[in-house]
């Protein structure tokens, strides 16, 4: 127990020491963030730009077959969409409403590890102003209880801590905040191309649709 409060006075107090816990736990989430990007990249031949552009050629069945066992959730949800309105087990507006119910999904699993990212970059500056106040509170103490005979020596050691945890708090702070930034942008992105696939197929099966009705139309009048 001694070992390690004194380890932590090395490092420069309980605050420099949560700090570089943030600083982990921060990393972490990069990591499993990032790992989680790469093991959700669609196969070449699946992206959701190939698989719209077989919806568009009418090959929906060869866009089903390649939707199938995907690990990204916009190129299954792609799949799903097509199967649900091709094979009209639901009502139309069923159909529409559990499409969106998926997206949902997808869309909020964009954001996993964001906001604890987010909560990480913006107490860590405030941790560090914390530990400031701390440090000049105890280089203050020091310089009542010496009286005259002010030690610089015995400020410093407050004015050290004080300076530290300002330094670690913005230095876990602004890289995270950065990257922070920018996989929620990615994230925006990500939902902004979702949403507008999914209408390309909900368009693309009501023209579809509509277009049956006309030849039907055309059909029972040149029958009559």
């Amino acid at each position: 127990m001694i070992t390690l409060l004194n380890f932590i006075d090395s490092i420069g107090g309980p605050v420099v020491a949560i700090l570089i816990l943030f600083s982990i736990a921060a990393t972490t989430l990069i990591l499993l963030k990032l790992a989680a990007t790469l093991v959700q990249l669609p196969a070449r031949n699946s992206t959701p730009k190939r698989l719209l552009a077989h919806l568009q050629m009418g090959e929906l069945k060869q866009l089903r077959l390649l939707a199938q066992r995907q690990r990204n959730p916009h190129s299954q949800l792609i799949g799903d969409a097509v199967e649900l309105l091709q094979e009209q087990t639901l009502s139309k507006n069923d159909t529409q409403s559990e499409v969106i119910r998926k997206a949902r999904d997808v869309a909020h699993a964009y954001s996993n590890y964001l906001r604890p990212l987010e909560v990480i970059a913006t107490l860590a500056p405030l941790l560090g102003l914390f530990g400031t106040v701390l440090g000049m509170i105890e280089a203050f103490k020091a310089m009542e209880l010496a009286g005259a005979q002010v030690d610089p020596a015995v400020l410093s050691g407050g004015i050290w801590q004080a300076l530290l945890t300002t330094a670690v708090g913005l230095g876990v702070a602004i890289p995270v905040s950065l990257i922070h930034s920018l996989f929620e942008r990615r994230a925006e992105q990500q939902v902004h191309n979702l949403q507008d696939d999914i209408g390309q197929v909900f368009t693309y099966f009501a023209r579809h649709t509509a277009s049956e009705t006309a030849t039907t139309s055309v059909s029972q009048r040149s029958a009559s």
